[in-house]
């Protein structure tokens, strides 16, 4: 027995052929159900991102210590009657104390803020996202002028948390939707 002619869409069709015509959607997921929500656990790069500002705070804490321990050798070194007459001190008793205990204070304000946001990563929004992006920015940026091991250091991990918080998987993981 003959169909006729297949193709023809006007003669009779001998049954559904695969890859004939449109292809089917897929079903329809209800509000709250499937990839519209996000992610439900946090991707390996934002968990990395956050070990990385824990690191950070760490050495802003010990960059804190080493502060406030210059501030404190240097205010009593100015009172030792010896070392008035000596030239290479003066040079470093120029940097006043006070100075010192500015430059502690604001290391451990950035040290705060690094726990803030990696404490925040697990319920923030892309605000979140973005403050930790331009926390890494700005601390690779000043990471640069010392460049010693812990500049070094500073400056990679600064790079790779904007790196890693700034990517789609980053992206998806903040603007999630909460319930």
């Amino acid at each position: 027995m003959s169909f006729g002619d297949p193709n023809n869409p006007y003669s009779q069709q001998q049954g559904q052929q695969p890859g004939y015509g449109y292809p089917q959607a897929p079903p329809v997921q209800p509000y709250g159900g499937g990839f519209p929500t996000g992610p439900q656990e946090m991707p390996g790069g934002v968990k990395a991102a956050r070990v990385m500002l824990y690191i950070i705070a760490g050495f802003q804490l010990i960059g804190t210590i080493l502060f406030a321990l210059s501030a404190v050798a240097i205010g009593k070194a100015k009172e030792d009657p010896a070392l008035r007459d000596d030239v290479q001190f003066q040079d470093l008793a120029d940097y006043s104390s006070g100075v010192l205990w500015l430059l502690t204070l604001l290391v451990l304000a950035w040290g705060v803020f690094a726990i803030v946001l990696a404490v925040k990563f697990g319920s923030g929004g892309n605000g979140i996202r973005i403050a930790a992006m331009v926390f890494g920015i700005i601390t690779a940026i000043l990471g640069i002028y010392p460049f010693i091991l812990v500049g070094l250091v500073h400056t990679v991990l600064a790079i790779l948390v904007a790196v890693f918080v700034g990517k789609s998987d980053g992206g998806a993981w903040f603007n999630r939707q909460r319930v």
